[in-house]
């Protein structure tokens, strides 16, 4: 009798499952197997046909899908979850892919290990989330209008050796509300998102109050190295509208969201606040403060502790002095300070010259503020780097002393360090010292938008474009919808220039464009890529674009601002393009 060979062949595997389904089912039966049915139905099997993708079998909860590319595999799972997500379906996946060896059986069915490490990446990944293994990473990474995460070497029940895995997210450089890129996965680590608290005073004076208490929790609660923060430009684009928690939740890619009031009146402040599971829609914690003004930096951190408590019981209290910072004892600098901050948010020459202005106010009433300081220094070298400036030497003097007052005020503020980094960075050009504080700033506090996008600058200047990239990349992960993303995406622009790396140069040069189309550094960015690969045509339009913005631009001009010394193959693009010198 002839021995019947085992039929062999590499497959893609796709291994889907329904979060929390056997609750969902104690609790309504037969509406969510039909909900699973229809979802089944009308989304998982014509994005299985669209990408030529055969199921092999569902079961009550889940399905399994193979594919002949690792590519088609990784698109389906983003278009289902991507269907999911903009409301086609109340419930959730979970994905895991998988690339390897498959046992045919002679019913088609499939076996094996390739079937296995699948089933369980699907297991360990994110609710609503995509993981994938290293196998599918090295075939698809660069193919694909997604980004990764590594997730490390998992240890998969039943399965001998450890297997690296990564989850599908928003790719570095994407933009920051569309598609899948607007669903980052949950850190591994507590996270929170601080919402714009709603000004009750009915004073549209008292706005900025309001918003100041708001970026003093953001601020504490960043302090925390154990808790994941989401920057405060991020968290106000949501200002101002009626929200869903967990959209906004599933936007910045957090478990917690706080929310709540201000009110502000006759020496008195009462604030309100809840926090809000962002996955379940659970209030954990809500509570009302009562103080009189003059007390009001102590409100702010029993509101901080009260916040921090509520997501991590065994919080020590000397963990809360520690997030503490210097303030100024004067409460109107630091309402001036408080004022200052959205002119420098709006990244104008007006909104420079206003900021400024405030800062200069706020130091006149207490000379040792140092946040104030770094900001003001912070202005004054965008008025040099710009060409905003009447006086660039007086700018970039300026630019230097307050950098020099703001750290001599206190040199341990993550933020001060990493503004004062990339002031000297750019102002004075001697690298070593900067780069040293840059790498304080984010070990001080690695959830800083802040630290790591100066961290960004300072070492694309210092001619570090690698270590430039992956600051950046971090930068915008912290505040993945910042209105400020333009110059992170600049910035790693510029240094994958200097890699020779020009389609990715590109493709940030394009979403910093999409973001500010206003802003000269993503046309430099593109004119000197585009030249450096010869495509003339997309040249001239970008060199053409950056003189509507910027009619007074010259190469030599760019050079004498500074910052530019280890950029060597972005001006030689921009000479390539055709750009007066």
């Amino acid at each position: 009798m002839t021995e019947q060979r085992v039929q062999r062949r590499l497959a893609a595997i796709l291994a889907a499952d329904v979060v929390g389904y056997s609750a969902l089912m104690q609790r309504a039966e037969e509406a969510t197997y039909a909900e699973f049915e229809r979802l089944q139905r009308e989304l998982v099997e014509p994005s299985l046909s669209r990408h030529d993708g055969r199921l092999i079998k569902t079961t009550g909860d889940g399905a399994l899908a193979e594919f002949a590319s690792p590519s088609a595999a990784v698109r389906s799972a983003v278009e289902i979850q991507e269907g999911i997500a903009s409301g086609r379906s109340s419930l959730k996946l979970r994905i895991g892919v998988n690339l390897g060896e498959v046992i045919v059986a002679a019913d088609g069915d499939l076996f094996g290990d390739g079937i296995n490490i699948a089933v369980r990446l699907e297991g360990v990944a994110d609710p609503g989330g995509i993981l994938i293994s290293e196998k599918v990473y090295c075939e698809i990474e660069g193919k694909l209008d997604v980004g990764f995460e590594d997730r490390g070497e998992q240890q998969l029940k039943n399965i001998a050796k450890p297997i690296r895995a990564y989850a599908v997210c928003a790719g570095a450089h994407s933009a920051p509300t569309e598609g899948l890129s607007a669903a980052p996965p949950l850190p591994d680590k507590p996270s929170i998102a601080v919402l714009p608290f709603e000004n009750m005073s009915g004073d549209p004076e008292q706005e900025y109050f309001a918003d100041g208490m708001v970026e003093e929790m953001i601020t504490a609660l960043s302090r925390f190295k154990w808790l994941f923060v989401i920057a405060r430009n991020s968290s106000f684009t949501f200002k101002g509208k009626a929200v869903d928690i967990k959209e906004v939740g599933r936007r910045l890619g957090v478990r917690y969201v706080l929310e709540g009031s201000v009110r502000k009146a006759a020496g008195e402040i009462r604030i309100t606040g809840q926090l809000i599971d962002a996955v379940t829609g659970t209030h954990i914690w809500a509570d009302r403060f009562e103080r009189d003004l003059s007390d009001i930096f102590a409100l702010q951190d029993e509101v901080t502790a009260a916040v921090v408590s509520a997501i991590e019981p065994k919080l020590l209290q000397t963990e809360i002095a520690m997030a503490a910072r210097r303030r100024p004892e004067n409460l109107t600098a630091y309402d001036l300070f408080l004022r200052a901050l959205p002119q420098f948010y709006l990244a104008t020459r007006e909104g420079n010259t206003e900021a400024i202005r405030l800062a200069r106010r706020a130091l006149e009433l207490d000379p040792r503020f140092g946040p104030v300081a770094a900001l003001a220094g912070n202005c004054h070298m965008q008025n040099v780097l710009q060409d905003y400036a009447i006086d660039p030497q007086f700018e970039r003097k300026e630019a230097v002393r307050l950098s020099r007052l703001a750290l001599s005020v206190d040199d341990s503020d993550p933020d001060t360090l990493a503004r004062a980094a990339a002031i000297l960075a750019f102002m004075e050009g001697d690298c070593e010292s900067e780069i040293e504080m840059a790498d304080r700033a984010v070990a001080l506090n690695p959830n800083s938008f802040w630290a790591w996008h100066c961290r960004g600058w300072v070492y694309k200047v210092a001619g570090l474009p690698e270590e430039a990239v992956r600051s950046f990349e971090r930068a915008i992960r912290m505040s993945p919808v910042d209105p400020l993303l333009h110059r992170s995406f600049t910035g790693m622009g510029y240094a994958f220039i200097e890699l020779g790396r020009f389609d990715e140069a590109i493709a940030a040069g394009k979403k910093a464009r999409r973001q500010n189309p206003f802003f000269p550094t993503a046309y430099r960015c593109l004119a000197s890529a585009f030249a450096h690969l010869g495509r003339d045509e997309e040249t001239r339009e970008a060199a053409a674009h950056l003189l509507e913005v910027d009619p007074a631009f010259t190469i030599s001009g760019y050079i004498a601002r500074g910052g530019q010394s280890n950029s060597k193959l972005l001006i030689e693009g921009l000479r390539q393009a055709g750009l007066p010198e």
